[in-house]
């Protein structure tokens, strides 16, 4: 039996991208590594985005996106990674959605493209150049998949909702400054 095929080695190539990608913007937030602000300056920028607070919730993204982003570069614990990078993707998307799809402008293009990669390569396994294969998928079954995503999905809507309550309270509060 031969060690791998093309879809393995596809596989390798998305997550080495997309896990190296993710891992080093959660090295940002989380220790100011790659020109990043480290977590004072990312708790600062998540409250200003409306997730509140702001250094749990940078800590929270960075961890998920360091985490998550290096056990699928490794092919590790690879639903659980890639429903923790793609609710942090989902995170940042919200934020972005007001300025339209392409990220020139502003846009979620980016983000959506990071999460959708993280929630598929959950999906479809790290393959066999992976360490769940050489773990001989210990922390990579079948039924983890969905339960990963729907954890993820429902923590991110939680999440996010929060923070769009939150934004429109504030706005609301401007808007009858205004008026007084």
């Amino acid at each position: 039996m031969k060690c791998c095929d093309r879809r393995d080695l596809g596989l390798l190539l998305l997550r080495l991208g997309t896990g190296g990608v993710l891992a080093a913007h959660g090295a940002q937030k989380l220790l100011g590594w790659f020109g990043g602000g480290g977590i004072g300056e990312a708790g600062r920028a998540m409250e200003a985005m409306g997730y509140a607070p702001g250094r749990v919730s940078a800590t929270a993204a960075g961890l998920a996106e360091t985490g998550g982003g290096t056990l699928l570069a490794l092919g590790l614990a690879t639903p659980t990674a890639g429903a923790a990078a793609a609710g942090a993707m989902a995170g940042a998307a919200a934020v972005h959605a007001p300025h339209g799809f392409f990220a020139r402008a502003g846009g979620y293009e980016y983000a959506v493209s990071l999460g959708l990669t993280a929630a598929g390569l959950a999906v479809s396994g790290p393959g066999r150049l992976s360490l769940d294969h050489a773990l001989g998928h210990a922390v990579d079954r079948n039924w983890m998949v969905p339960a990963a995503l729907a954890t993820t999905a429902a923590a991110t809507t939680v999440v996010v909702g929060a923070r769009n309550r939150r934004l429109r309270r504030a706005a609301e509060g401007r808007q009858e400054t205004l008026f007084d």
